[in-house]
């Protein structure tokens, strides 16, 4: 899965999509600039903190002359590096959320070799809808007239998705509609592709990310996707932290051509994209039976 370069900017991809989550980035921004403000203050005020942190230890214990010298420069280093790492957390969670995630997109439109050929996908967790235009997008350039379906578990989401399609060119491409991802609104072997980015890690967040119950949610969730893909159909999932899990359960499967990228920071962790192949047939000695793809 190579890198897809893309001429857009991301003041472009900002003013049609916006951002998801905005409260987290203003959160982590208000304390950068208040520890910020604090190393400074820690720095003009060296001397008074000093005598106030040689008071405290005075009274609570006997302690070297030095000591509050050390005390008061280690709370100003650790404040101002937090201050560093709160401003880092908070360009990576905008960077993520906006030009890598347009990026990652496009790699993953990149992995399915032939979409002319494509007439039904389907985007998981569509939200703003930067990877179902990305689809849609490729359809159009193809020449296809084949449509990509947006999921979302909001109703306001997709319609909002509705009006970034338009704003794209490729509303004629695209379709979106509210339902659940643990049990999906589609027959069996319907879709050519399904698709989904930084969403399947979210399934099941009401138990804890790293229950037993939320697993088997995602799980779950992996399972429909194999279940409404077309015998031969691909499917390419981005998602943070729990691909090791995907890649289990495909294998459980008998997926075919799992593949697993090079891990690519997004929001302060470690992200993959996996791609697999759902087999044309299976075989079991001398006659064919249809696995069941559902948990």
């Amino acid at each position: 899965m190579g890198k897809t370069n893309t001429s857009r900017d991301w003041t472009q991809i900002y003013a049609i999509y916006g951002m998801d989550q905005w409260q987290t980035l203003l959160f982590l921004l208000f304390h950068a600039i208040l520890f910020t403000v604090l190393s400074i203050l820690y720095l003009v005020y060296f001397d008074p903190i000093r005598v106030f942190f040689e008071y405290i230890l005075s009274v609570t214990a006997a302690v070297p002359g030095g000591a509050a010298r050390f005390v008061a420069g280690f709370s100003g280093s650790v404040t101002a590096l937090s201050a560093v790492c709160l401003f880092f957390a908070a360009a990576n969670f905008f960077y993520s959320s906006v030009p890598l995630h347009h990026d990652m997109a496009m790699r993953m439109v990149s992995a399915v070799n032939d979409w002319s050929t494509v007439k039904h996908a389907l985007d998981l967790g569509c939200g703003r809808g930067i990877l179902l235009n990305a689809v849609a997008t490729q359809l159009k350039k193809e020449g296809s007239s084949g449509r990509v379906v947006g999921l979302d578990r909001s109703k306001a989401k997709t319609l909002r998705t509705l009006r970034t399609a338009k704003l794209e060119g490729v509303g004629e491409y695209v379709t979106c509609r509210e339902g659940d991802v643990r049990r999906l609104p589609f027959g069996d072997n319907y879709f050519d592709v399904v698709v989904s980015g930084v969403f399947v890690h979210t399934v099941g967040k009401e138990h804890g990310h790293r229950t037993v119950e939320a697993a088997a949610e995602r799980m779950r969730v992996v399972g429909e996707v194999v279940r409404v893909l077309k015998p031969g159909g691909v499917g390419v999932v981005w998602d943070l932290v729990h691909v090791p899990e995907y890649v289990r359960r495909l294998q459980e499967l008998k997926m075919e051509d799992i593949r697993v990228s090079d891990p690519v920071t997004a929001f302060m962790v470690s992200s993959h994209i996996v791609s697999f192949r759902k087999p044309s047939q299976h075989f079991v000695g001398p006659g064919e039976v249809r696995l069941e793809w559902r948990c």
